[in-house]
């Protein structure tokens, strides 16, 4: 008994010790992985020739988006676009690979709009979406048509395309149009829902047309951040509210996975209401624990309920949240926080190498683009601020 007692104080004295060390074997340089004056990290290039090799045939692609699109049909789009904003970002980053990084997005691009014309937008949908009707006439979602035109928009900040330019000019005005008609200047993402992280992404691509096609659209920009700044943000943290009905009525309040990603796509919009959220986002979200980052999913004053999107929710913990602050806090220079993300990302997420590929076996392939477009991010709205 007596050493079975001593055996216990020495593992508890050894945790005790070695507890608050552990970060120190995952917790990375920064520059190891986020670029840095024109240089294409290793571990960043080996995430990104995981996913070439899928798109170039050499991978698991199609077995991976049937597996994701069972859960969520949303996801195969998301891990669309998060690719193709990658491989943009790796493309001004890395110029003696962009003929390859730009046929990987022109291809990803022909086939979502392939699946587009050929299955309607509801094939990139949750089955709710047939459930009641559109508001807007147009019965279109801003979550496909932000999307699509922001890989567009991303694409031909590297190098023109005139059928992407040609499509711009049709798809973003006609979003232009629906989130007019609103009282809080949002679109439908679902009927009679508008959910903030697709309606930022829609205007991080109205921006992009703006600057590549001197298209008039400053004005509205500033009326949209006005009208969100008085009608949109949550009363008691003052972020964003996630998600309500055309009118404005609220039906979800503050999530992380929402926040972190619309904080980014304000950057180009309105620097000052994007800093002002991320920094809302990082007190009451943000959290570290013994050198680890991670974010919760709710702020403590606004609890919600979970979803599909939110992923498994643990004591207020979200992974989709914490991969969401990755590209946040990379995205406004926050180097600490960044630090802490990535030994969390390193130790929890189980990365694999394999060859010159490395994958994250507790992910899947919307899970490894976002992580992916989190660490490569910067080039691209750099580009679009510089113009």
């Amino acid at each position: 008994m007596r050493k079975c007692f001593t055996y216990l104080v020495c593992l508890v004295v050894a945790t005790l010790i070695w507890m608050p060390l552990l970060h120190l074997f995952f917790r990375p340089s920064v520059d190891a992985y986020v670029p840095q004056a024109g240089h294409l990290p290793e571990h960043t290039r080996r995430m990104l020739n995981r996913h070439l090799a899928d798109w170039e045939g050499a991978g698991q692609l199609d077995d991976d988006l049937a597996r994701m699109r069972v859960m969520n049909p949303e996801w195969d789009f998301m891990g669309r676009t998060f690719l193709v904003l990658s491989l943009a970002n790796a493309a001004l980053v890395d110029p003696d690979r962009r003929g390859r990084y730009l046929a990987t997005i022109d291809q990803i691009i022909t086939d979502t709009l392939r699946l587009e014309s050929e299955r309607g937008q509801a094939y990139f949908l949750l089955s709710y979406a047939g459930h009641k009707a559109w508001k807007h006439p147009s019965k279109r979602s801003v979550f496909v048509d932000g999307e699509i035109a922001l890989t567009m928009a991303a694409r031909r900040m590297v190098e023109e395309h005139e059928g992407y330019r040609s499509d711009m000019r049709r798809r973003i005005p006609a979003m232009v149009e629906q989130m007019r008609g609103s009282p809080v200047r949002c679109a439908e993402s679902y009927p009679d829902e508008c959910w903030i992280f697709c309606n930022s992404i829609a205007l991080a691509a109205i921006k992009v047309h703006a600057v590549l096609d001197q298209a008039p659209y400053e004005t509205f920009l500033e009326e949209w951040v006005a009208t969100a700044r008085e009608k949109l943000v949550d009363a008691e943290t003052g972020m964003l509210n996630s998600s309500f009905d055309l009118d404005g009525r609220v039906q979800q309040g503050p999530e992380g996975s929402c926040i972190w990603l619309t904080a980014h796509c304000l950057a180009v919009v309105d620097p000052v209401f994007a800093r002002d959220q991320y920094d809302r986002a990082r007190e009451h979200l943000g959290r570290s624990f013994l050198g680890f980052g991670y974010a919760m999913e709710w702020p403590t004053s606004a609890p919600g309920s979970g979803d599909i999107d939110s992923g498994l929710v643990v004591l207020g913990v979200s992974p989709t949240s914490s991969a969401m602050a990755l590209l946040a806090a990379v995205s406004f220079d926050d180097t600490s926080y960044t630090r802490g993300l990535l030994a969390s990302l390193r130790f929890g997420a189980f990365p694999q190498r394999e060859g010159d590929q490395l994958r994250f076996l507790a992910s899947n392939q919307v899970g490894d683009a976002m992580a992916l477009y989190g660490l490569l991010n910067q080039p691209l709205w750099e580009a679009v601020m510089q113009r």
